[in-house]
């Protein structure tokens, strides 16, 4: 050993800690290694440190120099920020919300509402008869046998009392008026009216409208004087098996047409029958279809107006006591209303959970040595406690207002879960900053602006490590196609960085100030008020940094414990990742609404009692030619048409309904349109006009002149229409209201199902659709079913026609997002883990190992979530997905500081330097998110929003523990096994570096050269408290 690089020192001022330390063995001081056992890498990783830590231990000795200077340059950089909230817009359209503008689904819905219309707004009552029984109906017959008498059941919901009931319910909801910049405003004035002006009679799908809404048609008789030949009965039977039907052809002759003058179909009027047996329902719907204008605000707000008066009174209708009937309701805003409502209803329960954080950090933060109410007032520190938490919110502030400048709409789960996200990083931070500057000693060369200075340039570096690597894979995260989640991630990346920012500057300032105080013995808060008989502040560690030190480190790293919690937690990852397929994915509509809502008892009667789920369009886009046989076989489903045609397709599909989720067979407005073009049928016809023009002639027009458009002759040589044919008289089929002498007019069924491109003499069909059913959807797993058959059934269409066909269903929008959410997860986990890797790669001196321990942890703690997730039923969606990416950022907060106090540690063994790094960083972490995010996550327990409860105060509680279980335990066992070598050329590096620079502003201490001990053991290393002085100037000598 070179005697000129080392001196023997007294053992006795020799600690038994100095072994550990790796500044002696068997008493004999450790030379400094030579510099040029360094690797190019490492040396780059270690300039890059000293860079850091120069950098940072300049910034804050100047911030803690000119502290006012500080705080006021912060006030008017985060002023400039926030100022941009002027411009703040908050999104509350789930379209905007959950689908991306260059979705899929997005573009088929503008494709849609452009050729059709928007889809239109839908007011739902599904209506039981819970008191009422079933009866049997007896038909007339002259016949005395007894086998020609029939006995066909009827529910509960068609006896002539209910029918009675509900007739009058459904004449009240009709008169509802509201009030509109003090206009009234009726259902008339915005419902569905498919044949206007020629009829302006509401769309209004209920089992009533078999009689027309009329009570004396409902009453209606017929008798031979001594029996009932027919009444109501006879009709239902007559119209529920034929509801387009002119004629019931009984004895009552009625038209089963609804009054706007379409059918009604038994199988949306009616619910809960057996098969097609749709007499023997037990629930009666009725919907009201009301016109949805684009881009037309005042007639919205009309509908909207009228729509809350309607549920106002449907409540009011559902506390009566003298009625029979058992109601719930829906309308279009119900949804969006209830969601309002509850994001409202939280509101003090998520003041109330920051409160309580804030609180709990103000408190935390101070420092008492002894129980005198004098020096607890000068040792508190709420005002930095409260300081600390001022800065992360205005790092949210700013964060907003910044995004506002660029006209960046924010969303309510960016108010609700980026606070809590930089909460959890910002205060972290704090605790680790303002701890380490209590447990540290000024030494007698240093004033207290360096000494602050140097505390943040030994803590700092590790801050910029966590801060730097979440901002980054929360910006990577912003190229999720997912709007929710890219928003979130842009928002939650510019605040933690703007929160790191604020820390290293004015909360440094603040710490400044604060010192001041109490070296002059203010009080806090009252920093008017002194107590000049205190002496100075005792050395207090502080409970919990003794705990984790003296029993829980050595406790988790010994020997015997070791293995069992690397088994532990081996274990749990692997069942987690045995069950991770078997995540739910959606998210189940109930869920997202409070739980006193009318709107789940109509969630419970869409279960319980529809028939039909909602309608599907298959949408064929322009380019489709009708006119030639060979085009239209490829849509038809009549005689001659191709047995893989659209409608033939569709109809096969309703077939299996468990499979293809299709109901019903698709309405055929092209199959509809050649029946009306039959001779024999008496719907087309016209009058022959001077110059050859033809005027369309209405089946009940009464006049000779009147010719029909193909005669028979024409139509049994082709029973198709030749090309000039089909386009001059398609726009009469789709202006001709249905009558009685001819049902199958085209103007209410398909009037704006098909585009008419062109001019009168060049005409062409553009986009038209084909309207089916889904079957009946409650669950987010039915919901996506209906999707994925339906772009099934559509690409298979469209492998067989000449234009492209797709699927449109209004709830596709929102449901599409599940398709990829496998991918969008992988994606967002990805880039995040991939973010955290490299950054701490590099600012821990490109050390692999390190790296990739840490990466490792994270990834056990989110699939760790995907476990407690199939445990807790937590299913899969874009608001889990967003919490998934917090995890990791907190999960760097709960890593990145165990592992670079590791990699710094000069002790001999991984053992001995896990249980160091455990030590010194584990209170604070301990401390800064899991104590502060506990007390505010059990606030949560008390919301009255299921949606809080599951996927804020359960997910939250989860991230939390585990996060704390992984890095206070998990971790620094793996470190303990392999974690990095020491790195020890450190010394000698730094050293060669400083002697490289001349500093006449800092005093070239010990501290400085030997930064890497500081930052591991600040109390050993100190001079003048323990023998390490005199080994520490032999090692500088």
């Amino acid at each position: 050993m070179d005697e000129t690089c080392c001196s023997v020192v007294e053992e006795s001022a020799v600690s038994a800690q100095d072994d550990d330390l790796g500044l002696r063995s068997n008493g004999i001081v450790k030379p400094l290694d030579n510099i040029d056992d360094i690797g190019c890498l490492e040396k780059l990783g270690l300039k890059l440190e000293l860079l850091l830590q120069r950098s940072f231990t300049s910034l804050g000795t100047t911030c803690a120099r000119y502290p006012i200077t500080t705080l006021l340059i912060g006030v008017v950089v985060v002023g400039v920020a926030t100022a941009g909230l002027v411009f703040m817009s908050v999104t509350t359209d789930p379209v905007e919300l959950w689908s991306a503008p260059t979705s899929q689904a997005r573009i088929q819905k503008e494709y849609y509402d452009t050729h059709f219309g928007p889809f239109y707004r839908t007011e739902q009552l599904i209506i039981t008869a819970p008191f009422s029984k079933r009866t049997i109906f007896e038909p007339y017959t002259a016949s005395t046998d007894p086998a020609d008498q029939q006995h066909i059941p009827f529910g509960p919901i068609l006896r002539k009392d209910v029918l009675l009931e509900m007739l009058t319910l459904q004449l009240e909801v009709q008169a509802i008026q509201a009030e509109y910049n003090g206009e009234n405003v009726t259902l008339n004035d915005i419902c569905m009216k498919p044949l206007a002006p020629y009829n302006n009679n509401c769309t209004i799908m209920s089992v009533l409208n078999y009689f027309q809404n009329d009570l004396d048609t409902l009453n209606k008789i017929v008798s031979d004087g001594f029996d009932t030949t027919a009444d109501y009965h006879n009709h239902l039977i007559a119209c529920t098996n034929g509801p387009a039907s002119i004629d019931d052809a009984t004895q009552l002759h009625l038209s089963c047409l609804g009054t706007y003058g379409g059918p009604v179909f038994p199988w949306v009027a009616l619910g809960n029958f057996d098969g097609t047996n749709y007499l023997n329902a037990t629930a009666a719907v009725i919907t009201i279809p009301v016109i949805n204008y684009h881009n037309k605000t005042e007639q919205l707000e009309k509908a909207l107006a009228w729509e809350s008066a309607f549920v106002k009174y449907m409540k009011e209708y559902n506390k009566r006591l003298d009625t029979n009937l058992s109601v719930s309701f829906s309308s279009e805003r119900s949804i969006e209303d209830e969601i309002n409502r509850e994001s409202g209803a939280d509101i003090m329960t998520i003041l109330a959970s920051y409160l309580i954080m804030f609180a709990y950090v103000a408190i935390a933060l101070g420092k008492f040595g002894n129980c005198s109410l004098s020096r607890i007032m000068i040792d508190a520190q709420l005002v930095v406690g409260l300081s600390g938490v001022l800065i992360v919110l205005c790092s949210v502030a700013m964060s907003l207002g910044i995004f506002s400048y660029f006209r960046v709409p924010m969303t309510l789960i960016i108010v609700e879960v980026v606070p809590f996200l930089t909460l959890a990083v910002g205060v972290d931070n704090i605790f680790i900053l303002v701890q380490h500057y209590q447990r540290d000693e000024r030494d007698k060369h240093e004033s207290r602006e360096q000494q602050l200075g140097r505390i943040l340039g030994e803590v700092a570096p590790s801050m910029f490590m966590s801060s730097l690597s979440e901002t980054i894979a929360f910006f990577l995260g912003g190229l999720s196609t997912m709007p929710a989640v890219r928003t979130f991630s842009m928002f939650a990346g510019l605040a933690v960085f703007c929160d790191f920012l604020l820390q290293i500057t004015c909360f440094v300032a603040v710490l400044s100030l604060d010192s001041k105080r109490r070296n002059a013995n203010r009080y806090d808060c009252l920093c008017c008020m002194t107590d000049p008989t205190q002496d100075d502040e005792t050395e207090n560690d502080g409970i919990l940094y003794t705990l984790v030190k003296n029993y829980f480190a050595p406790a988790v790293l010994s020997a015997a414990f070791r293995p069992i919690a690397i088994c532990i937690f081996v274990a749990g990852a692997c069942f987690s990742g045995a069950v991770l397929h078997k995540v739910e994915i959606g998210l189940d509509q109930s869920l997202s609404m409070p739980s006193d809502s009318y709107v789940l008892d109509y969630f419970d009667g869409i279960k319980q009692y529809l028939s039909v789920g909602a309608p599907v369009y298959f949408v064929i886009e322009d380019g489709q030619d009708y006119t030639t046989p060979d085009g239209a076989n490829q849509v038809c489903g009549g005689i001659g048409c191709n047995n893989d045609s659209l409608i033939e397709q569709i109809s096969y599909m309703a077939k299996m309904q468990n499979y293809s989720r299709i109901a019903y067979s698709a309405s055929s407005w092209i199959d509809d349109y050649y029946d009306w073009l039959k001779p024999q049928s008496s719907c087309c016809r016209y009058i022959e006009e001077e110059h050859g023009n033809r005027t369309f002639c209405n089946a009940t027009v009464v006049n000779d002149k009147c010719k029909s458009c193909r005669t028979t002759k024409e139509t049994f040589n082709s029973s198709r229409p030749t090309p000039e044919e089909f386009m001059e008289f398609l726009p009469w089929f789709l202006n001709d209201n249905p009558e009685t002498q001819c049902g199958k007019g085209g103007h209410a069924a398909y009037s704006t199902a098909v585009n008419v491109l062109g001019n009168p003499n060049n005409q062409t069909v553009g986009a038209t659709y084909y309207m089916a059913y889904h079957t009946v959807a409650s669950t987010s797993s039915e919901f996506i079913a209906c999707l994925e058959h339906a772009n099934t059934i559509a690409a298979s269409i469209s492998a067989n026609m000449s234009a492209n066909v797709f699927p449109y269903s209004v709830f596709y929008v929102y449901y599409e997002q599940y398709l990829t959410i496998v991918h969008d997860t992988i994606f967002n986990l990805g880039v995040s883990v991939a973010a955290v890797f490299l950054v701490v790669f590099l600012l821990l001196g490109c050390d692999l190992i390190s790296a990739l321990l840490v990466v490792v942890t994270i990834v056990m703690i989110v699939l760790d979530m995907f476990g407690i997730m199939f445990l807790w039923h937590i299913p899969l969606n874009a608001v889990s997905l967003v919490n998934l990416v917090m995890a990791i950022g907190i999960s760097v907060e709960f890593c990145a500081h165990i592992v670079r106090a590791f990699a710094m540690s000069q002790r001999l063994t991984r053992g001995g330097r896990a249980e160091h790094a455990l030590a010194e960083m584990g209170s604070s972490v301990f401390s800064g998110i899991t104590l502060t995010k506990f007390v505010g996550i059990a606030v949560l327990a008390f919301s009255t929003s299921q949606i809080f409860k599951v996927f804020y105060f359960r997910m939250y509680l989860c991230i939390v523990l585990l996060g704390a279980s992984h890095g206070l335990i998990f971790l620094p066992v793996l470190l303990s096994y392999i974690g990095p070598r020491r790195r020890h050329n450190i010394a000698a590096f730094k050293h060669s570096q400083l002697q490289e620079e001349s500093s006449d502003e800092y005093p070239t201490d010990r501290r400085k050269i030997l930064g890497s001990f500081d930052d591991e053991e600040p109390q050993a290393m100190t001079m003048g408290r323990s023998g390490h002085q005199h080994t520490v100037n032999a090692i500088i000598a």
